[in-house]
């Protein structure tokens, strides 16, 4: 089975307060068709505005990552983003009747438990992955912000936190797959040190912080409990205590983990790269980061995948495919030498992807041309056509009883010379719904991302055995 996208099975539905707004926030969470990303509806707005997550579309990284389109603005999306992306889900609709996400108990916790209580559901479209095919880095030396992104099979996160603070010192975190991050990284809260709280209370910068949504970590022992009764009155407190167990807290916070801090940074990382829109196969790493360097970051990975489109168009070849070679050889009728398909990747609705590798030994090689092996064009598009002939063959039960027949070949254009030693890779969608076994696709070739060939094929499915 292809790896697919995939939406929420029903809606989820959330209320809470802003962090920084303190306005309550009815959210509904709802499933969206495939291809449509992240999006936001302010519908306490007359328009019913969309604001489409995308890090070209965030005006501020004070304390949370804001997003505004056509004037429409929404606070704090960064939790709820990591959730939706670490679970897997795609395409979503967050409609909200207040400008900020509620901040909830200050993690991904609540919106990871609404997520795995409605479920998924997986979608007639595959997963649009960012894979990186070369290593990323930026840097802002004057604020020590450092990122690196490395190919990688998985979504690995490393993060570097240095706190410049003799309570946390530096702290690193790590996950190794995204399927880590419920049980690793969802439950670990947003902090604030003390010496910052009394700032941000006083310009109304945390209207909705409490106790119960963030973690207050103190650096020093020697807290008068003047001060303490100061802040107490600023936040609407009885009293305040301070713990100090390792590191020092504010009323006897309990951390999840000793490093939760660090691992609240990487879940920030989750749900400010998910701007993207699409899965990243690659491992960052990260040290010192914050919204702001992870929305730059975000911004040149985009630019990176623009470019990455325009080199041309690049498939996972190293997961399982669909269809093996043994596979293949019961689907469709030919045999060496005029096999031409090595494996199957996948196969949607509408497409499908297969491989065949070039090698020395073929026999065409032998005469065309001596000293100079050039794949023929003629055989490249036998290949693709039996690449659409597997996929027809898929549509139909006893695909074993059917062939497939040539009936019309379009618009074919070489692009490049195919040679020994090429992987190429045949790229093909229907061009109309199949009717009365007429199947019309479109195809392109690559090898190694870059196109080489491409045709339009009409062919015709027919039921010429019997058992």
């Amino acid at each position: 089975m292809a790896d697919n996208q995939k939406t929420l099975k029903s809606e989820i539905k959330l209320s809470g307060i802003g962090l920084h707004t303190g306005e309550k926030v009815n959210v509904t969470i709802c499933p969206a068709p495939a291809k449509h990303g992240y999006k936001f509806q302010r519908i306490d707005i007359e328009s019913k505005p969309i604001i489409t997550a995308d890090p070209d579309n965030v005006v501020s990284t004070a304390r949370g990552t804001t997003l505004e389109e056509k004037g429409a603005k929404v606070y704090t999306t960064e939790h709820l983003l990591a959730a939706l992306y670490a679970m897997e889900v795609d395409n979503a609709l967050i409609q909200l009747d207040a400008p900020e996400i509620p901040i909830m108990d200050g993690s991904s916790f609540a919106f990871v438990e609404a997520i795995k209580k409605v479920g998924t559901v997986e979608q007639d479209e595959p997963k649009n992955y960012l894979i990186l095919d070369e290593n990323i880095k930026w840097e802002d030396a004057e604020k020590g912000i450092e990122f690196l992104a490395v190919p990688d099979n998985n979504y690995r996160l490393t993060v570097m936190v240095d706190y410049n603070s003799p309570v946390l010192g530096t702290q690193h975190a790590t996950i190794y797959k995204l399927s880590e991050f419920e049980k690793e990284i969802a439950k670990c809260r947003t902090f604030v040190f003390l010496r910052e709280l009394e700032y941000l209370a006083m310009n109304d910068l945390i209207k909705g912080g409490d106790l119960d949504n963030a973690i207050v970590l103190v650096e020093r022992e020697n807290i008068q409990q003047e001060e303490l009764d100061r802040l107490a009155k600023l936040l609407g407190k009885e009293k305040l205590k301070v713990s100090f167990n390792g590191i020092g807290t504010l009323n006897h916070t309990k951390m999840h983990f000793e490093n939760e801090p660090a691992r609240h940074k990487l879940l920030d990382i989750v749900g400010d790269l998910a701007l993207l829109g699409r899965p990243i196969k690659g491992h960052i790493l990260a040290a010192r980061p914050g919204h702001n360097g992870n929305v730059r970051f975000a911004k040149i990975l985009k630019e990176f995948a623009k470019n990455q489109a325009s080199r041309g168009k690049f498939f996972d070849l190293t997961k399982e495919p669909l269809y093996d070679i043994v596979a293949i050889e019961k689907m469709l009728p030919h045999r060496y030498p005029f096999l031409l398909v090595d494996k199957v990747m996948e196969i949607t609705e509408t497409g499908i992807v297969g491989v065949k590798n070039i090698t020395m030994n073929e026999p065409q090689f032998t005469g065309h041309f001596p000293n100079n092996p050039i794949f023929p064009g003629v055989l490249q598009i036998e290949a693709m056509a039996q690449v659409g002939g597997i996929f027809a063959l898929d549509k139909v039960e006893d695909p074993h009883l059917y062939s497939t027949y040539f009936m019309k070949i379009d618009n074919v254009k070489f692009k490049a010379m195919v040679r020994p030693g090429d992987t190429v890779v045949f790229d093909l969608s229907l061009l109309s719904p199949i009717r009365r076994g007429l199947v019309n696709m479109g195809g392109k070739a690559y090898v190694n991302g870059k196109l080489v060939m491409e045709a339009e094929m009409l062919a015709q499915v027919v039921k010429d055995k019997t058992e």
